[in-house]
């Protein structure tokens, strides 16, 4: 097999080829996208029990020093004063033209230190040039690996291990340790279940992901690749810049760029901030939606694949970004890009996917859990 070749190296890279992957490259890393079985396997032990997944590939940074917060606050689409220590969000980041160009989640661990997480976007190097001139300092910590155990049994895995994980709100971390390893563990992830991403050093990431999943075992904790968050993410719908994005899907007449409006994540400015970067043109952009972000559901269990273009009466009103078809609930289902008239529920639509035709309806988003209370939970 030809292993990706990648400048990024992940610890469990051999666990990985163990269980049949070929490593492909995910934002410069060599990824266990797919292992030999079937990834709705890996859907539904997510779902269902628990499922322990390599996400290394995520950059990691830390933003350190007494300007940190400042830099953050104007890259960022959040009001960092608010994100204490010990607490985490998920932001968004803008260009000048208010348009979308990477999310990452913050970590605030100290008055003056922060750690960002984040994808495949411009976020490394918009605050590589913020520091500059500032009493800030900007490390890419790549030995830092995060291992993301996600499903309602992780709770009671990591409960055998960690006092008061089970205390633990959404969107909050702590330092501890784990089978002696130095981790930090976040209630955080990408499923829509709940579960937790453990950050821990490179020299310990062998260990921890071993012991997972031998001890795990009986509750049903398995190993499970990348592209289950395929699955996951349409049924939460948790978007994978730059797969539902222009980058992928460009406008006709115009360069690429999404408001935050029409991607559904204008929730992650903060109410009235209007000092970060970009600010003015995203207000600006609010009723002038080219596209939404929206749901389809459709019959039978055939899947809709990134590009299929989405029809209503005859007429051309959006593109599929990523399809699934759920064992669970028996339902395919897709995310699109579709012209705003039609992002409301209950339209029936065709789904063009090379020379089969699929029907369905428009479906509000998301599909599984909409009040988010799996993630949420308290106990």
């Amino acid at each position: 097999m030809n292993m990706a070749y990648s400048w990024r190296h992940s610890a469990l890279s051999d666990r990985h080829s163990a269980l049949g992957s070929a490593l492909e490259d995910w934002n410069g890393m060599a990824t266990a996208w797919t292992y030999r079985g079937d990834v709705q396997d890996d859907y539904v032990a997510i779902r269902t029990h628990a499922g322990l997944m390599d996400v290394s590939g995520l950059k990691k940074l830390h933003l350190v020093g007494p300007h940190a917060s400042a830099i953050l606050n104007y890259a960022t689409t959040r009001d960092v004063r608010k994100i204490t220590p010990g607490r985490s969000a998920y932001a968004t980041v803008l260009n000048d033209q208010g348009k979308f160009i990477d999310d990452c989640i913050l970590y605030r661990t100290g008055p003056n230190s922060w750690m960002v997480v984040h994808g495949a976007g411009a976020l490394h190097e918009v605050l590589a040039g913020m520091v500059v001139g500032r009493n800030a300092s900007l490390l890419f910590d790549d030995d830092l690996h995060d291992l993301s155990l996600q499903g309602p049994a992780a709770v009671e895995f990591l409960a055998q291990h960690i006092p008061g994980i089970r205390q633990l709100k959404y969107f909050h971390h702590m330092q501890t340790v784990l089978f002696g390893a130095p981790v930090m563990i976040s209630r955080t992830g990408y499923t829509g279940e709940r579960g937790y991403e453990i950050f821990c050093k490179g020299e310990d990431a062998p260990r921890i992901w071993d012991t997972i999943l031998a001890d795990g075992r009986s509750l049903g904790i398995v190993a499970t690749s990348f592209t289950a968050l395929d699955l996951l993410r349409v049924e939460s719908y948790l978007l994978f810049y730059p797969y539902d994005n222009s980058e992928m899907y460009p406008f006709e007449q115009e360069p690429v760029g999404d408001s935050l409006w029409e991607l559904g994540l204008e929730f992650t400015v903060s109410p009235k901030k209007t000092d970060f970067r970009g600010a003015a043109a995203h207000y600006a952009l609010k009723g002038h939606e080219r596209i939404k972000i929206y749901g389809l559901l459709l019959d039978g269990q055939d899947v809709a694949q990134g590009g299929d273009a989405v029809y209503a009466q005859g007429k051309k009103i959006g593109v599929v970004t990523c399809g699934m078809f759920s064992s669970l609930t028996n339902q395919s289902m897709a995310l699109a890009r579709l012209d705003p008239s039609c992002a409301q529920a209950g339209i029936a639509i065709e789904v063009h996917s090379g020379e089969k035709v699929f029907k369905g309806i428009t479906h509000s988003l998301p599909f599984d859990d909409p009040k988010k209370t799996k993630r949420t939970v308290k106990d």
